[in-house]
């Protein structure tokens, strides 16, 4: 997607963005971003909070799968403390 607006910037330099590129980007109100600068552009990303990480997918397993893997590490853990 493609999208481009042209900004105001208030009397100590802030930038107003439209709720359109708010949104296109998940820039939420109390959110907070990463400012990159790279010659004369100014780079404005989203940091994701802690809420948004987690509601992503990582991987999709089965219970089955969970469980054999769950059984698989407490078998590695139990060697390793026999071990020492």
């Amino acid at each position: 997607m493609s999208l481009e607006a042209i900004l105001r910037v208030g009397k100590k330099g802030e930038i107003y963005t439209t709720r359109d590129i708010r949104e296109a980007v998940g820039i939420r109100p109390g959110g907070r971003v990463r400012a990159l600068v790279k010659g004369s552009r100014l780079i404005i990303e989203p940091i994701p909070s802690v809420e948004d990480l987690i509601k992503r997918k990582v991987v999709k397993i089965s219970p089955d799968e969970a469980e054999r893997i769950s059984e698989e590490l407490q078998r590695e853990k139990c060697l390793r403390l026999s071990y020492y």
